[in-house]
């Protein structure tokens, strides 16, 4: 697992003084990135020898707003492997409360846009930064909703 701490800052709320939906997305997108980098992954060297990470699926749940001036921590683990791709698990938490999740599955193509199957030496990189969750599929991964989650309450 990796985790990367982000501050709200006035230019992530929108109106209502709440982050604005799509700035979780860019969080998570730097903190998958920080996760690739902590764990040993030259993101330049693969572009230039042809190939790079798209991210092909994503599924969101946003559990709690957050707000100007919060600090928060995005949490990245990898939690299965096939193919051409890989998947991870993304939480954002204010403190210990969950504020939002994410299931992301990234895949590699080459320079031609297709992909290309996880290589020998990215596998043995990636698994070794997790060995307890090596081999949990995504589907079986348990994001849970924080206590007394009422979907018709609003923010």
């Amino acid at each position: 697992m990796s985790n990367f701490q982000v501050r709200v800052y006035y230019e992530d709320t929108d109106f209502s003084g709440y982050v604005y939906h799509a700035n979780y997305l860019k969080y998570c997108e730097r903190a998958r990135s920080s996760y690739l980098r902590d764990v040993g992954v030259d993101q330049n060297a693969m572009f230039a020898e042809g190939h790079a990470f798209v991210v092909r699926k994503m599924e969101c749940e946003f559990l709690r707003p957050a707000k100007f001036d919060d600090v928060l921590d995005v949490e990245t683990s990898l939690v299965g492997m096939a193919g051409a791709r890989f998947e991870l698990a993304q939480v954002v938490k204010r403190a210990e409360e969950l504020v939002f999740s994410a299931k992301v599955t990234v895949a590699i193509i080459g320079k031609d846009g297709k992909p290309q199957r996880v290589s020998q030496s990215l596998r043995a990189v990636l698994t070794a930064s997790s060995p307890t969750l090596w081999g949990e599929r995504i589907s079986n991964l348990s994001l849970t909703k924080p206590p007394h989650h009422n979907p018709d309450a609003g923010l």
